[in-house]
Formats: structure tokens, C-alpha cells, sequence
């Protein structure tokens, strides 16, 4: 394989300016699927501001400031348990005929607790009596090596659980229910239908945009915070903080910080990261415009995402990939930091399929993330390229290019740019949902100059 430095300006797909909005039938549906797969008297899904993604899927509603519980329950019952805060936020939920209820305790210390200050209290009032089964969906969920308890554990909050524990008493029980929804080959968020793919692309061609916006525009004499600043950002919904980080040879790039007031200078490893809701795209690279060595581990990593774009395809198993990228970048002297690649959704790492050895297949409508971070790199240097990706059979691309042409078009566009001019055609199955695919720039003070398979 031939890879080479390429002088290449990445065409304007065009950049989504309104977001889809997701059909209330289809949140309707995704609620009566968890509730007829769990089995239970009732379910109930918690969330707070960090943990938002499952009570997000399910009503379009997520808590500001507060936690927030959605419990589904016998005859179609569908009721949000709310803050003071939250309450008044969710009208916005798009689940037809949801209740939303006051609890307190939901809410921020030091405010009101007159009127509902009791989970338990809440929760028999709705009608959850002693007895009852109850599915709970925490924020993930934790596999047998992990807990050896006699009763199951969960992670939501002890109180929210101690709360489902008294309501129900001790002859009613409370049952794991997130696999529902995380399992990673078939939970309801691990395979989306077509409306949430059009959505998930939004935000990650816009967070595309905004990581190739600091790529091209940092200059000399940028301080982290002033590098950062060029990715516009414009108030879309974050599914992870923004990241950017620089440092010498000899010091950590520590790509998970957030921008500091440091100078960034020439030679530096420099590394920046943006995620929306539908994906994150992460570009890390050398503040510079040439290195010969640099360039050299830089073609052995690229090697690596070809390997994952061309192993990659509905039916797959996971180990399949892991074991492929793995092996290329073993030629280079690399390794995966962590799994090569997981699904996205409204949080930025839902689950994945991709372990060493994992039978778990690609199915369509999985989103995922090509998330290949390379190991081990020398001290003040960093390489990145993630970027978001969909799966999705015929029938599938069918009702996007139907429903969603635009979409689809944006999509389409991507695939040929990858394949005439990054040199790598996708499977059909394949549909790149970044603004700058496979675009791997190593050197940021030449960033008009991309990493391509040589014909």
C-alpha cells in the first residue's frame, strides 16, 4: 500500500442547517419496545445531566441542572418525574401522552420541597405498588465479572433505586433492563432507524466542520484558548466537553483536557476534539509543516484506518475489525490505545461490538465512531482521525434518500470524494456522516496537504 502527502482541498459538502426532527410515533414506538422487552410491571429510566442519552432517545425531553426519571407502566402509562426546573422543560418531550410529575428531590438544594419531596411518595402515587416488577434502566449496565451480588446492582443513583425498593416492597422486584436499550448488537439505541441516522448526521457533519475549522485556521501565535475559539461554535447540543490540548516533545499531550492559556509553538503535538449529539470528530496532529519521521508513523496509522473503512461492513463480526486493525497497525509499531471504533448516539460512547475476539456483528443502522487512537507515540506527539459513520442495507439507504434527501446527497458526495481522491471506495453499506472523511492533515502549519492512497 502506497501512501503519500497529497496538496488536496476538501470540497464544501454543505453543512446542515436545521436538525430533523424525529416523528412522536417513532418515540411512541421506542418506548412500547422497551416496556413489551422488559417484561415488568414497569420500567424506569434515569437520568441526569451527564446521564441523558436513554430518557433523550425515548421522549426528546433530557433534565437541565437536575436528574429526571421516565416510567412506563401498565396501559400505556408514560410519565416523566420531574425537578422544578426540568418540570417546566418538559413540555419539549415529543412522547405522546406523557404525564409529566413534581419530585422535589429531583431538584437543586435549597429549593422548594413543600409540594413533592418524596421519590416513594411520587412513585405511589402513580400507581407503582407493593409487589410490582420493575425493569430499571440506569446509564450502562455491568457484565457478570463485575458484580456478584445476590441482588442485582445498577447504575443510577442509590436513591432513585432505594426509592423503586420501597415503593415495591420486599415482595416485588427490580430487574436490569438497560441491555434494552445498550445492548451493543441488539439494543434499540445500538440500531436506529432512519429518522435518528438523519439526525445523528447533523450533529456530526456540523462538529466535523467546527474540528476542520481549528485545523485550517490556527496560526502561530494562537494560545490554546484562541485556537479552540476558531471552530465557531454556535450552541449545538454537546455530547462530550471540547477538548485541545498542545505540548513539546518530551511533554504528555493530554488529549482529554480542555484549552489552556498556552502559547502553542512550532513542533508542538497538538490534538482537538469536538462532539455533538450523532458523533464526535478528533483531529491530533504536529504543530508544524514538515517531519520526515513523524510522516512516516503517520502513513503507518492511516494504514490502519484504510484497514477499519475496508473490513468494516454489515455482518462483520467485531473481532473481525479489531483484529485487522490491529494487525496493521502492529506493522508500524501501533496498537489500538482502545477498542478500535464503538457506537454514538446522544452520548459519545454508547457501547461497541469491537473487542478482541467479539462474535457481535455490524447490523444496519448501527452509528458508530472510528476511533482509532494510536499507541504507543513518542512523548509530545499525538496522531488522531475520528469520525463518524453509519450502516445501513439498501432498503435502509432507500428511505433516507426518500425522506431525507438531502441528507442522503451529502452522504453520496462523501463516498465518491473518499474514493476519487483519499483513494478508499466504502462498501455501499458505509455511509460517512463527517464533513472532511478520512481527512487526516499530520502536519497543521501545512494543513492543505492530506495523507491518500496513491493510485
Amino acid at each position: 500500500m502506497s501512501i503519500v502527502l497529497k496538496s488536496l482541498s476538501v470540497p464544501s459538502f454543505g453543512t446542515p442547517a436545521r436538525c430533523p426532527e424525529i416523528p412522536t410515533e417513532v418515540y411512541a414506538a421506542r418506548c412500547d419496545q422497551l416496556f413489551a422487552a422488559a417484561g415488568t410491571d414497569w420500567v424506569a429510566v434515569y437520568a441526569d445531566r451527564e446521564h441523558l442519552a436513554n430518557i433523550a432517545f425515548l421522549t426528546a425531553f433530557e433534565p437541565r441542572f437536575e436528574e429526571a426519571f421516565l416510567l412506563l407502566g401498565p396501559a400505556g402509562r408514560r410519565v416523566l418525574i420531574c425537578g422544578n426546573e426540568s418540570r417546566d422543560y418538559a413540555p419539549l418531550s415529543r412522547l405522546p401522552g406523557v404525564e409529566v410529575v413534581l419530585c422535589q428531590s429531583c431538584s437543586l438544594m435549597g429549593q422548594d420541597r413543600s409540594v413533592a419531596p418524596a421519590l416513594s411518595v411520587v412513585l405511589a402515587e402513580i400507581g407503582v405498588k407493593t409487589g410490582d416488577s420493575i425493569g430499571v434502566v440506569g446509564w450502562k449496565y455491568l457484565s457478570g465479572a463485575e458484580w456478584g451480588g445476590a441482588a442485582p446492582s445498577f447504575h443510577a443513583s442509590a436513591y432513585f433505586v432505594d426509592s423503586l425498593r420501597a415503593a415495591v416492597g420486599p415482595q416485588g422486584t427490580l430487574t436490569e433492563a438497560t441491555p434494552i436499550l445498550m445492548h451493543p448488537e441488539t439494543g434499540l439505541r445500538a440500531v436506529v432507524d432512519v429518522h435518528q441516522i438523519a439526525a445523528w448526521e447533523w450533529g456530526a457533519a456540523r462538529a466535523s466542520d467546527a474540528v476542520w475549522r481549528i485545523v485550517q485556521g490556527v496560526r502561530e501565535g494562537d494560545d490554546e484558548f484562541t485556537a479552540a475559539a476558531r471552530m465557531g461554535y454556535m450552541g449545538e447540543e454537546l455530547s462530550a466537553h471540547v477538548m485541545f490540548a498542545s505540548a513539546p516533545l518530551g511533554t504528555p499531550v493530554v488529549g482529554l483536557r480542555s484549552p489552556r492559556g498556552r502559547k502553542l509553538q512550532k513542533g508542538d503535538g497538538v490534538t482537538t476534539a469536538v462532539s455533538y449529539w450523532g458523533g464526535l470528530s478528533s483531529r491530533a496532529a504536529l504543530f508544524d509543516t514538515e517531519n520526515d519521521a513523524f510522516l512516516e508513523k503517520a502513513k503507518g496509522y492511516f494504514a490502519g484506518l484504510i484497514r477499519w473503512y475496508e473490513t468494516a461492513k454489515i455482518g462483520v463480526t467485531g473481532g473481525e475489525i479489531d483484529a485487522a486493525v490491529r494487525e496493521t497497525l502492529a506493522r508500524s509499531d501501533l496498537k489500538p490505545a482502545l477498542n478500535p471504533g464503538h457506537l454514538v448516539g446522544h452520548d459519545e460512547w454508547l457501547h461497541t461490538p469491537i473487542t478482541p475476539g467479539s462474535t457481535e456483528k455490524l447490523r444496519s443502522g448501527m452509528p458508530f465512531q472510528v476511533d482509532v487512537i494510536p499507541v504507543p507515540m513518542p512523548v509530545g506527539q499525538a496522531l488522531n482521525n475520528e469520525d463518524a459513520v453509519t450502516f445501513a442495507d439498501a432498503e435502509m439507504r432507500a428511505d433516507l434518500a426518500r425522506l431525507y434527501p438531502e441528507v442522503a446527497a451529502r452522504i453520496v458526495a462523501r463516498r465518491v470524494f473518499m474514493a476519487d481522491e483519499i483513494g478508499v471506495a466504502l462498501d455501499d453499506c458505509i455511509l460517512p456522516m463527517s464533513n472532511t472523511p478520512l481527512c487526516l492533515a499530520p502536519f497543521w502549519l501545512a494543513s492543505d496537504k492530506l495523507l491518500v492512497r496513491a493510485s
